[in-house]
């Protein structure tokens, strides 16, 4: 038997032997591979590693101390064992939701984390439903959820082994477990929209849809995020008028003929933003006209804005939107008299500085948007 795993299992013997059932005083004592644990969320899936952290303390890593390819450690009932991936119990990694794996799909729940390390660049990480076995003695091929090659990296000495979340995009991230001059990457997919909308179809049927706002939310999220769009035609339409909760706005109307817009019903889109139009307040006004603004669409904008300014007459930021307004048709002269207008009566000292710096932009011939 090779001296690590000697070493490991007399450790084992020793702790079984001395705080056993038998025993009736359970000291909490400092062990030699200290316990971690590490999160990320992605999306609003949570991946938690929990693992024990061993020490270099000079040693040579691989091919030695932790030897390639599958082993017999002389203790349990396993015959051909992969690494543990750290020290003590299973290293484990939970998930809340349902991940890829270099393209093989992981339902929610705990697993076993070993690694088979083929060779100094080859390796495979292994996913196990067993996470409740000491360490990798136990381990079954039979009880394998994943298997996932991998290329290692060659990294800066890490005395510590660390299991690290060194990448995070926003439906992806890559977990590596570091030791030695060797890192282990593995990138974690998660198909974070499918997962929200799935989330969100089930709150609607519970507490939060109680609400008239989280209806609006759950359509926004899926207008914005590629999801169902009559779906997300109908979880506005609840908003606006059915339900005990319901209540037309202009929020929820804007919305509407946003989502009629993108399902290319431009007639009907126009009927619902017409109404939404005589509900907006000045805010919500102003903020119509910049997003028109964001989309290019210069004239509409103005026209919003001098439609706000008609029925908001000289309330912030009315004249803020004008001067926008006028500024995208490249009418800075124009532009100039409603800022300082706004400047007038900015709410506070932040705005007023807004306003004289777009002030100075328009003086230099910039334009303000």
């Amino acid at each position: 038997m090779k001296p690590f795993y000697t070493n490991i299992l007399l450790g084992a013997l020793f702790t079984i032997f001395m705080f056993g059932p038998e025993s009736h005083a359970q000291l909490n004592t400092p062990r030699g591979s200290q316990q971690a644990t590490v999160g990320q969320r992605v999306g609003i899936t949570d991946i938690t590693v929990t693992y024990s952290r061993p020490a270099v303390n000079g040693r040579e890593i691989y091919g030695a101390l932790v030897p390639y390819g599958m082993n017999d450690l002389g203790f349990g009932t396993s015959k051909a064992a992969p690494w543990r991936a750290g020290a003590n119990e299973n290293t484990t990694i939970e998930f809340s939701d349902a991940v890829s794996l270099g393209g093989q799909k992981v339902a929610a729940g705990t697993y076993g984390f070993h690694i088979n390390i083929k060779d100094a660049d080859k390796a495979t990480v292994i996913l196990s439903k067993d996470h409740t076995s000491w360490g990798s003695y136990f381990y079954e091929e039979q009880q394998d959820a994943a298997r996932i090659d991998i290329d290692t990296k060659e990294i800066a000495h890490k005395e510590l082994l660390t299991f690290e979340f060194t990448e995070l995009k926003p439906n992806s991230t890559v977990l590596e477990l570091q030791w030695g001059t060797k890192s282990f990457p593995l990138t974690i997919d998660v198909a974070v929209n499918e997962i929200v909308l799935e989330d969100i179809r089930k709150k609607l049927k519970n507490q939060p849809g109680f609400q008239r706002q989280t209806w609006e939310q759950a359509a926004r999220y899926a207008l914005n995020n590629d999801g169902d769009l009559y779906e997300a035609l109908g979880w506005a339409d609840a908003a606006i008028d059915g339900q005990f909760f319901s209540e037309k706005n202009f929020t929820n109307l804007s919305l509407k003929s946003q989502i009629l817009s993108k399902l290319g019903q431009s007639e009907k889109a126009d009927q619902v933003m017409a109404e939404a139009l005589t509900m907006g307040d000045n805010l919500e006004l102003h903020q119509y006209g910049r997003q028109l603004l964001g989309e290019k669409n210069t004239q509409k904008a103005l026209e919003i804005f001098k439609m706000n300014a008609k029925k908001h007459k000289n309330q912030w930021p009315v004249n803020y939107g004008l001067a926008r307004g006028y500024s995208a048709q490249g009418d800075y002269k124009t532009a100039t008299k409603y800022l300082k207008k706004a400047l007038e009566n900015a709410p506070n000292a932040a705005s007023k500085g807004r306003v004289q710096a777009n002030l100075d932009k328009l003086a230099k011939g910039e334009d303000i948007n």
